[in-house]
């Protein structure tokens, strides 16, 4: 999911529309803007589909004022519909609010307990319902001191941004595990979780949000407060490897970089004879770009993307994925017929696409496809908001590199390890990559009673 606010900026909800553009890659459920007048008056829309969808017959235009905010949804199957999209609006004695949020609260089955023991009463599935729950709880006390106390009751990954009639806050996990920026806008902030939001609205970059950090942006500028004492950089290897985009940096890291280096380091590790080097468009172009220069071996455009398919990982059932890769993908018969050929992608999940992909380039001539993943073994679940479900539906969860590489119909199959992950970061973090080795940053709380207070 994609999130992304606005402080003091004329024509905010134009501003906010355009910027949500540059992160649809993000979600393609669901969107929506938030925005508050001078007066205080609210004003919303949200829909299912692309922006593109939603936002037909000026509906932009009549979200007035200079404070807002907005999102873009992540497919989920579990929690679709409309009432899940957000930004969510919250009427209260202290102050209406609206709030949208990015990630996966890991405990958050437990404090849904806690507070339906209380008498709340949940009207979505989101985290970001949960957030306004717990900030209410102990309302009477100042705002800040509330969003303190009920982000250290969420584990997990997370970026949550909130809006009342006079303020942004904006604030990351404590793990880092999610990304969020800052910008400075005609005077004003932009808050976003991708800086490739910033360069469409007119933005200019100021810095990323620390993990445990509170932001508060207003007509006093930017403040800043520490909800936890502990912190460290985990971003998302995944944030990297696929879902942001590669014109964004992320924590000093810029996205293409990374992916190049990727690239280069795989050609090192699995190297290959071949006539061609392919990448998957479009997250995986850079790692192919990387791998062509360390290998010596020439790059082609071997597949082209249709333009109006959205992201097939991130549709909300399998059978939508496998007719989506059937849409997205064509490969060019003149330039892989008769080649042997050098696959590269980003990663392999469920296997869906590998598997179409290695048959679509055979039938196009291709003598030998030979598939390299920019990324280790994918074996376990994340529980940070990629959705991956279950354990059974990972390729390689199950399987050793051989019956994966039959799995897919590849002559062979190989991946980048562990440590060139890491290393690929140029040491501006150090990737969580629990969904490759099993090593999560949090407890889980799978396994505790939720009926204990």
């Amino acid at each position: 999911m994609g999130v992304l606010a606005a402080y003091g900026v004329k024509d905010v909800a134009t501003r906010i529309y355009y910027g949500l553009h540059n992160l649809q890659h993000r979600g393609q459920e669901g969107g929506g803007i938030a925005t508050f007048d001078e007066e205080g008056h609210y004003y919303r829309y949200r829909g299912l589909g692309l922006l593109s969808e939603i936002f037909t017959d000026g509906e932009v235009t009549r979200l007035k004022g200079s404070l807002g905010m907005g999102s873009v949804k992540y497919a989920n199957a579990s929690k679709g519909g409309l009432d899940n999209v957000e930004p969510l609006f919250f009427h209260h004695r202290s102050g209406d609010f609206a709030v949208a949020a990015d990630g996966n609260v890991v405990n958050s089955r437990q404090i849904v307990a806690y507070l339906e023991k209380r008498g709340t009463i949940f009207q979505t599935g989101t985290d970001s319902e949960l957030l306004a729950h717990l900030v209410k709880k102990n309302a009477g006390e100042d705002r800040i001191v509330n969003i303190v106390k009920a982000l250290n009751m969420m584990e997990g990954g997370f970026a949550v941004v909130i809006m009342t009639p006079n303020r942004i806050y904006a604030a990351r996990d404590k793990h880092g595990i999610k990304p969020l920026c800052i910008g400075t806008l005609d005077g004003g902030y932009v808050v976003s979780s991708e800086s490739c939001a910033f360069s469409i609205m007119g933005a200019q970059f100021l810095r990323d949000v620390k993990p445990g950090e509170i932001v508060s942006l207003d007509r006093h500028g930017i403040r800043s407060t520490l909800y936890s004492r502990f912190s460290r950089y985990r971003m998302c290897a995944m944030e990297f490897i696929y879902f942001a985009r590669p014109d964004s940096d992320i924590d000093g890291c810029n996205v293409h970089a990374y992916r190049e280096e990727a690239g280069r380091r795989l050609a090192r590790e699995c190297p290959v004879e071949a006539d061609m080097v392919v990448g998957v468009p479009e997250s995986s172009l850079s790692a192919a770009m990387g791998y062509s220069q360390e290998s010596g071996i020439p790059y082609e455009m071997g597949l082209v993307k249709h333009k109006y398919v959205g992201r097939t990982f991130i549709e909300p059932t399998q059978d939508m994925r496998e007719l989506g890769v059937k849409m997205k993908l064509s490969p060019v018969q003149s330039i892989v017929g008769g080649k042997r050929i050098v696959l590269v992608d980003d990663s392999i999940v469920r296997g869906t696409t590998s598997l179409k992909i290695v048959k679509m380039l055979r039938e196009a001539g291709a003598t030998e496809v030979h598939v390299r993943i920019a990324s280790p073994m994918m074996r376990f679940t994340c529980h940070y908001g990629v959705d991956t479900s279950t354990p059974e539906e990972l390729l390689c969860s199950h399987r050793t590199l051989e019956e994966a590489r039959q799995a897919i119909g590849a002559d062979s199959l190989g991946y980048l390890s562990p440590e060139s992950t890491r290393e690929s970061a140029f040491g501006c973090a150090d990737p969580c990559q629990a969904c490759f080795t099993g090593e999560y940053p949090t407890l889980l709380y799978d396994d505790l009673n939720e009926s204990e207070d």
